[in-house]
């Protein structure tokens, strides 16, 4: 009987987000053994969420060995996602985002409030969570975007929930979000795009150069 794997067997068969989760802990775990540098772990991760197949998934780890052990937990690190109660509770930093004919941006280090009201009329706004905190366990993000555009960037783990309504305009959630974590945050996206766009994508922080540590102890 055969012993080679599924994805090497049946190449063009569709991939889970199971299959995806595999993958990017290999690659998580290739990191921290020395194995990828930072720039290359980016660009196959990316890869990762976009593969449907196993076809594409497979090159991603055919130069790594396979893993040894039972699968061990991501480092929380590494995933970007560390321990959520720490990055739950307090004040939000602020609670609205203006761009008319202009653009705005909330990244790094911020805490997003129960409540963040986004517009953009003739602009583009971009609000990363990756390394944000939050003001509670469900907060709300309402984007209004009039003939502009605004990114929201969450990180793995996050449940997320994109209710807006695009009236000759979309609210679109690019990736799949993949398993909520336990103590997780929940975004709840609404508002209203009029010729213009919302997009939710679901991306990995960057590690600091030098490590893998996001966050102070």
């Amino acid at each position: 009987m055969s012993d080679e794997r599924p994805e090497k067997q049946l190449p063009e068969l569709r991939a889970s987000d199971a299959d995806r989760d595999r993958v990017v802990e290999r690659l998580r775990d290739a990191v921290a053994e020395g194995r990828l540098d930072m720039e290359e772990f980016e660009e196959r991760l990316e890869a990762a969420y976009k593969s449907r197949t196993y076809a594409q998934l497979e090159p991603l780890t055919a130069d790594l060995p396979a893993a040894t052990g039972p699968a061990a937990a991501p480092p929380a690190a590494a995933a970007g996602t560390a321990a959520w109660p720490g990055r739950i509770g307090g004040t939000g930093s602020s609670s609205l985002a203006v761009a008319v004919m202009s653009g705005f941006q909330r990244k790094g280090r911020w805490t997003v409030p129960a409540r963040f009201d986004a517009v953009a009329f003739w602009g583009g706004g971009e609000l990363d969570l990756r390394e944000a905190d939050f003001a509670q366990r469900e907060v709300v993000i309402n984007c209004v975007a009039i003939m502009g555009g605004i990114e929201i960037t969450v990180p793995p783990g996050v449940d997320v929930d994109v209710r807006g309504f695009g009236f000759m305009g979309a609210f679109d959630q690019r990736d799949s979000p993949g398993r909520t974590e336990p103590g997780a945050p929940r975004v709840v996206v609404t508002g209203l795009a009029f010729w213009g766009g919302v997009e939710v994508k679901i991306k990995h922080p960057k590690p600091p150069r030098g490590g893998l540590s996001l966050r102070k102890p």
